[in-house]
């Protein structure tokens, strides 16, 4: 079940491929479940530290956040979508 302030599957596979991988030796928290959680902090307008359990940690989102942020991920998706979006005819670039 999709809640509101999730994403999709679609949405998510689109964006796996776009994730940076991790440099770590051990397993990290799954990245759509991050994703939700990034997605229902800003759909809501909370702090961060009152994201639900069910997305993880409070310091894991904000550290994961801060780290895509810097090393251009989100960047990266939006061109991505934007690149898609395009193609699909779905935006009338102005001139």
């Amino acid at each position: 079940m999709i809640r509101r302030h999730e994403l999709s599957v679609s949405e998510g596979e689109f964006v796996q491929p776009l994730l940076p991988e991790s440099l770590r030796s051990r397993k990290r928290l799954d990245d759509r479940t991050v994703l939700n959680g990034f997605v229902w902090t800003f759909r809501t307008g909370t702090a961060w530290r009152d994201v639900p359990e069910r997305h993880g940690s409070w310091a894991t989102l904000h550290t994961r956040f801060r780290r895509w942020a810097n090393d251009g991920t989100f960047e990266r998706m939006h061109r991505a979508a934007q690149a898609k979006a395009d193609a699909a005819g779905d935006i009338e670039w102005l001139v």
